[in-house]
Parts: C-alpha cells; structure tokens; sequence
C-alpha cells in the first residue's frame, strides 16, 4: 500500500506497489523499491538509490542519494525498546523519542544488516552482508561482522561511483 501522504517525486519506480507499506515518507527521483519493503512516516529516501525487497526504514532514518540497500535491511530508531511503561500500560507515540540515522550518499549496505539508531554511515561506506553497526562509519570505511568493525577502505574514494572496494 501507498498512502496518500508520500511524495513520490518524477521517474520513481516501486516494483509491485501492492505489496510495499510507504507511509508519510519522501522518495527521491529515480529511486527504485523492491517488493515486500516498508518505509514508515518520516524517512527520507534521496535520489537514485536502490532499496533491495524485505528492506524496513524506519521513522527518523535519512538516506541520501544514490545509496543502495540490500535485501532484508532492517533500520531501528529506539535503542532501548519496550512494549509498555512501568505500569504496565502499552507505550504509545508520547512514551518515547525517535533517534534518527543518516546514511550519506553513494553509501551501500549489503543484505540482512542491521543498522542501530543515532549512527551515521559516511559517504561511499561499505556495509557488510549481516553487519550490526552500532556506531558512526567513517566515509570509505568497509565494515563487517557483529558488532561490525572496520575491515577495509573503498580502494578509490576519488570515483564518481565509489564502489570498488570488495568485502
């Protein structure tokens, strides 16, 4: 489903808009959404990036243009999450903060990672397959592993498409 309250902007292509759950979210020109991806209220998706099936962008996350996420991403805003408050009662929208995450452009996080709130991912950044990153990502960095650590550099920053590094 596609509500009403996403902006879409020109030449945006959703593969099977039946099967996404966008919501309040902006999608940049050219980007393109896999099947069975969830974009919540409040995210921003920029220009010319790729968003991979089974992908979940929370609210609060920021991604810049020409990013691509792999398949089955998961972004989280709530680094201490709960059900209910300490009188048992469920939490709602007032019972807490979105933290917000910023992935910069030309940034690529490969499938299954999952990427903790307040972090950002640095521009050209390599994510590895299955990474948790639980914190900030220098630009060109290649990270993997759990927590995920720096394994690498993209081997040639000065590219237009920085994506040369292997992981």
């Amino acid at each position: 489903m596609i509500a009403s309250s996403v902006i879409l902007d020109q030449e945006v292509v959703i593969h099977h808009p039946d099967l996404v759950n966008l919501y309040g979210c902006r999608v940049g020109a050219g980007t393109r959404i896999g099947t069975f991806v969830e974009v919540q209220k409040n995210a921003i998706i920029g220009r010319n990036c790729k968003i991979s099936s089974h992908s979940f962008i929370c609210e609060g996350v920021t991604i810049e243009d020409g990013v691509f996420i792999g398949h089955g991403v998961m972004f989280t805003n709530d680094p201490y999450p709960r059900a209910v408050n300490s009188d048992g009662e469920l939490f709602s929208e007032d019972d807490w903060e979105v933290v917000p995450t910023l992935v910069k452009r030309h940034a690529a996080i490969g499938s299954n990672a999952t990427i903790l709130p307040g972090v950002t991912i640095g521009e050209g950044a390599q994510i590895g397959a299955g990474a948790v990153v639980t914190k900030d990502v220098p630009g060109y960095a290649i990270v993997a592993g759990v927590p995920a650590k720096i394994i690498g550099r993209v081997q040639d920053a000065s590219a237009s498409i920085p994506f040369s590094g292997r992981i």
